[in-house]
């Protein structure tokens, strides 16, 4: 018999793993039956998570760590037993401002980070912005992007929480004047003609790790066997999904009412990298968009956690050493190494890296000698070693 698991989502391209592990029999085969349920914003998400109404959840990258910082109200010890999906974010304006940068002269190419946020800096506007968490990846890229081009943040912006179903709607009522978000929802923002893409998330770093395959700390512990079948099941769905012949296939099934409730051609766009950018249109190709199997894009490393409690404590007034700390404890590369040692999974042979020098695919040190990662450079070059003291 089966054992039944309950796990949360939200309504988000990158939720697809989860769904795909159920649909298509990747849990079954582990012995599993998934109970998926959709929440409506990552707040009750987290807090269905930490209370104990389900066993395991899509999640913000950060928001474990905020948890295991003691931010947020909610400090039931999360793990992140693997990254669920890399990028997949868009930063989106308003029609309005959309025509102020355009008579700035900005040309809207989506690529390139530094020119889009030196051109929203000199409209000397104080942007509201829509992100879907306080604790988002999207929220830490805005600040990384926007203080690095030397406008203070937060400070200097007034970041707006708003669910990302309801990031469209924000925008048509005039209550955002920009949005980070992840797909469809900018896509549906377009769609609805409310408002303009201006980059994505990979322009700011090109492997950021988007969402998190999440459970209680105790959970883990108690049940090792039910985790590691849990992490191989998604594994194997996250690997069906980096097959781009499987792209229409997954569109279909993320579309229906139960899951996404959007048309499937919207869905595809973030899945193919072919993102229409505004009501005109105008089509750009991003390398990469939304990545769930190659190069290493499930594994949670130490480093990129590091970076994460990094920025928080930075930001919030935190001891950076301590923070970095109790970061990398939350990415659980021990249980992935573990439980997916017996698959076809190519595992790395160190658990950090320096995060952001990689111009290019690469060659790296495997189990099996042939594994690349991908370009994972930050916008303005910068490196982030998490071998460094962190003071």
């Amino acid at each position: 018999m089966n054992v039944t698991l309950n796990a949360g989502f939200i309504a988000l391209v990158d939720a697809a793993p989860l769904i795909i592990a159920h649909e298509l029999g990747f849990a079954e085969e582990e012995g599993l039956d998934l109970n998926l349920r959709k929440a409506p914003s990552w707040s009750t998400l987290r807090d269905l998570l930490a209370l104990g109404q389900i066993e395991a959840a899509h999640m913000l990258a950060p928001t474990p760590v905020a948890m295991a910082l003691g931010l947020g109200g909610m400090t039931t010890r999360l793990d992140a037993l693997s990254v669920l999906s890399v990028n997949g974010t868009v930063i989106g304006v308003s029609p309005a401002l959309a025509a102020t940068l355009r008579r700035q002269g900005f040309g809207f190419d989506f690529a390139d980070a530094g020119a889009a946020g030196r051109a929203l800096i000199a409209t000397g506007q104080r942007l509201r912005i829509g992100v879907p968490f306080p604790f988002s990846m999207h929220a830490e890229l805005l600040y990384y992007w926007l203080s690095s081009l030397g406008l203070p943040a937060p400070q200097a912006l007034d970041i707006r929480t708003v669910p990302p179903p309801l990031m469209a709607q924000a925008m048509a009522a005039g209550e955002i004047d920009a949005f980070c978000v992840g797909e469809p929802w900018g896509s549906i923002a377009v769609e609805t003609e409310v408002g303009e893409l201006l980059l994505p998330g990979a322009a700011i770093w090109g492997f950021a790790p988007e969402k998190v395959l999440a459970v209680r700390h105790d959970w883990a512990e108690a049940d090792p066997d039910l985790t590691g079948r849990l992490m191989r099941a998604v594994w194997r769905a996250g690997r069906w999904l980096g097959s781009p012949g499987n792209s229409t296939t997954a569109s279909e099934i993320l579309s229906r009412p139960a899951y996404l409730g959007v048309p499937p051609e919207v869905i595809d766009r973030a899945l193919s990298g072919r993102l229409v950018i505004s009501p005109r249109g105008e089509q750009r190709l991003v390398p990469h968009f939304l990545e769930f199997y190659s190069g290493a894009a499930t594994f949670p490393w130490k480093s990129q956690a590091a970076w994460i409690g990094a920025q928080i404590a930075a930001r919030m007034g935190l001891d950076r050493a301590d923070a970095v700390n109790r970061a990398r404890a939350v990415f659980r590369s021990d249980l992935y190494r573990l439980n997916l040692a017996k698959t076809t999974a190519d595992l790395p042979g160190a658990s950090e890296k320096l995060e952001g020098s990689l111009s290019r695919e690469t060659a790296v040190s495997s189990d099996s000698g042939k594994l690349f990662l991908m370009p994972d450079r930050f916008f303005d070059g910068r490196i982030f070693d998490p071998s460094l003291p962190q003071g």
